[in-house]
């Protein structure tokens, strides 16, 4: 999968599954060039979401809730992700 695209169906399963009011998803893969695992298959996302839903939950259950909803994505394009949620 090319970055734009999975850029685009990680802010469409968020946003289908969460009431967000704003996200940003930027690409960081840059970061883990240089590892010795690196995998130029799988990416490393920031995703940044202001949702006043995942605001009311406790931090980790907001962070699993989105773990859940890019399972897939997790497991076949994601090798990292940093969640911002304000």
């Amino acid at each position: 999968m090319k970055i734009n695209n999975l850029i685009e169906t990680v802010k469409k399963k968020i946003c289908n599954k969460i009431e967000c009011e704003r996200i940003y998803v930027e690409d960081k893969t840059f970061l883990h060039k240089k590892h010795k695992n690196f995998d130029s298959k799988k990416f490393h996302l920031k995703v940044k979401i202001k949702s006043l839903e995942l605001k009311s939950k406790k931090k980790i259950e907001a962070n699993r809730l989105i773990f859940d909803i890019l399972e897939q994505e997790m497991k076949d394009y994601i090798h990292s992700i940093q969640l911002f949620i304000n």
